[in-house]
């Protein structure tokens, strides 16, 4: 199958027991009206008969003499389906925090390099009539924007569909007339273009350099302050997940002249100060966020194709609307060293944001010094449609990702719909009392509504908090 990509291989190279490199997602699914006690078992019986799985569900890294000691991906000719499927049910009373509790538990395990690194967990006992379905996947195997297509070919707008299962082989797409393969010819210019414009990088990031020397709002790596959560972490994990409407994000954004990211942004930086204000934790300097930025320009499901820019999140700030000002004016910089580059230098660039992190993440998480960035905010686009499992309604998706060392705590959110679903991820030591930071971004999002005019203060909540 062929060596793994060098997007891809750091997320190898810096698994440890501590860090697992996976990225996970729980799915909650409202039950199909009349749907009778065994119906969820014969829904796991009917993935697990589907024995013809997709390429990239069948591969396995290994290396040996023949690759060279590189990792590269083969073939796993003896899959066993029934230990990647499983089948769970939650403990009484079934509550969205006993589900969080699984998954926590499930997100911390190390995914087994012997075999194809992925699972899939079918999950009964959720109330509300309801059931759930956690899902993990390497990352050297996706990124977050792969992950969601591969949920959406799994699932069908239409709920009499009968789909197949996520890994379930797909007919092959017929290439288009005159759509062939690239001649060496073709490669050989590309090789030649892509040196090119590697070294056209250089002159861009010295400008950034300069300007984050002069400016202050113009990140840069290293620029961030020491915090709790840039510290060695254990493997143990605790994950957080809240939907917000996304009718009430997009009204403050509106109401501002500001992008729907500013303003996810805005929120996680006032509730990461509300955070570690109430630790006694936050640093006097505002605290940096690397912000992931989608580079795929296909519709493939697979790899890794992933940007970033770093952005100051404005924590020194109290006022909200200043904050998301000076946060603004961060992410319109952090836009402008990207302009005009092609792919291959946006991703160059990003490689500049991010090239100490593997490093720090090998040395224990260089704690008391400089992190190349305090925090990973990613914001994916989901679903706009109603998605179902042959029947079943997906009623949420909450992320869930990577803490690392020096990262310990990871924000992502995604859009279903008409809904904005935050999932937080964090080491269960190194940040205590993760569930609060959900009170916090309701908190952040209302003085953001009542400091453009939406609201005088009452607050919105969709929903109590959920930890695990």
């Amino acid at each position: 199958m062929g060596l793994v990509a060098a997007p891809d291989l750091p997320f190898l190279l810096t698994e440890s027991r501590a860090t697992p490199m996976h990225v996970g997602g729980l799915q909650v699914f409202e039950l199909p009206e009349g749907a009778g006690p065994t119906w969820l078992r014969e829904q796991f019986e009917a993935m697990l008969a589907h024995d013809d799985i997709a390429p990239l569900f069948r591969q396995r890294p290994y290396r040996s003499v023949r690759t060279g000691g590189q990792w590269a991906w083969r073939e796993d000719d003896e899959l066993d389906i029934e230990y990647h499927v499983r089948h769970s049910a939650l403990p009484e009373p079934g509550r969205v925090r006993e589900l969080l509790a699984l998954g926590s538990r499930l997100h911390g395990s190390l995914l087994d390099r012997q075999r194809p690194l992925w699972e899939f967990h079918l999950i009964e006992g959720l109330e509300g009539n309801r059931f759930a379905a956690y899902t993990k996947v390497h990352h050297a195997m996706v990124d977050g924007v792969s992950a969601l297509r591969l949920l959406e070919r799994w699932l069908s707008t239409d709920p009499t569909a009968v789909v197949p299962p996520a890994w379930a082989a797909r007919p092959k797409r017929d290439r288009p007339a005159g759509e062939g393969g690239a001649s060496p010819l073709d490669l050989l210019l590309g090789t030649a273009k892509g040196a090119v414009d590697i070294v056209g990088v250089a002159p861009t990031m010295l400008r950034s350099a300069r300007r984050a020397l002069e400016e202050e709002l113009a990140a840069f790596p290293f620029k961030a302050p020491p915090t709790m959560l840039n510290v060695h972490i254990t493997g143990a994990r605790r994950i957080a997940a809240q939907t917000w409407s996304l009718a009430r994000v997009k009204a403050v954004a509106k109401a501002s002249d500001a992008t729907l990211n500013d303003i996810v942004l805005a929120m996680c930086a006032g509730a990461l100060r509300s955070y570690l204000i109430e630790q006694g934790e936050l640093p006097e300097e505002s605290l940096t966020a690397m912000v992931p930025v989608s580079l795929r320009t296909d519709d493939s499901a697979g790899g890794n194709a992933v940007g970033a820019v770093l952005t100051s999140l404005a924590t020194d700030t109290a006022e909200p609307s200043w904050r998301l000002a000076r946060i603004r004016e961060s992410m319109s910089i952090a836009k402008g060293t990207l302009s005009g580059l092609s792919p291959v230098q946006v991703l160059a660039l990003s490689a500049s944001n991010m090239f100490a992190t593997p490093l720090v993440s090998m040395l224990g998480g260089g704690e008391g010094m400089r992190p190349p960035f305090n925090i990973i905010i990613s914001n994916v686009p989901g679903p706009r449609s109603p998605l179902y499992l042959n029947g079943a309604r997906l009623q949420g998706i909450y992320p869930v990702s990577i803490p690392y060392h020096g990262q310990a705590l990871n924000i992502t959110l995604t859009s279903y719909v008409d809904n904005l679903e935050i999932g937080l991820t964090g080491c269960r030591r190194r940040v205590p009392h993760l569930q609060r930071l959900l009170a916090h971004l309701e908190s952040s999002l209302v003085e953001l509504e009542v400091a453009v005019g939406l609201s005088s203060g009452t607050s919105k909540r969709n929903g109590p908090p959920a930890d695990a």
